[in-house]
Parts: structure tokens; sequence; C-alpha cells
């Protein structure tokens, strides 16, 4: 299920995706100009992880607004869900 829900603490993140946008876009330029395959990998890892730095911060987001915000419901089908979305993403990190 997929919820629409405004995270103030998402817009934080824009900055930091947009400069990953330029490092991909650096990326694409180094490979079209045929660089040194270590430079072009050393540049790989860098955006992944300032990915997995953006991923990081908006699933502790997550966890801080929209789980624990089911949890205090006291809504245990509410709960219920949010707790099962969770281990879901926890799933997908894992392979």
């Amino acid at each position: 299920m997929v919820y629409a829900v405004k995270h103030p603490g998402h817009q934080s993140q824009l900055a930091r995706l947009k400069r990953i946008h330029g490092q991909v876009a650096g990326l694409s330029r180094m490979v079209e100009e045929e660089r040194y395959c270590a430079d072009i990998l050393i540049q790989l890892r860098a955006v992944q992880a300032a990915l997995g730095a953006v991923e990081q911060e908006i699933l502790k987001s997550h966890i801080a607004h929209c789980v624990a915000g089911a949890i205090e419901s006291g809504d245990s089908r509410e709960r219920d869900a949010k707790l099962a979305e969770l281990y879901q993403i926890l799933k997908r990190f894992s392979t």
C-alpha cells in the first residue's frame, strides 16, 4: 500500500539528491570521454555512498514519523500494516 504523506524532512534531502544528480551527469561525461577506469569506479562509489546516506535519512524519518505514529495511534490494524511495510522495506535492503 502506498501512502502520500508530506514529510518536512524529505525537503532537506532534495539538495543532496540534486548534488547526486550532478555527480551522475559527471559520470556519464567520464564514460563518454573514456576516462580511466579507476577514476570512474571511485566516482561510482561516491555516488553509491551519497545515495546510501539519503536512503538512511529517509528510512530514519519513516520510522520516526510513519511507523511511530501508527504505533502511537493505538489502532492495531494501522500499527500492524506499518510494521509489515517496514519489514518488507528492510527485506529489500538485504537482497
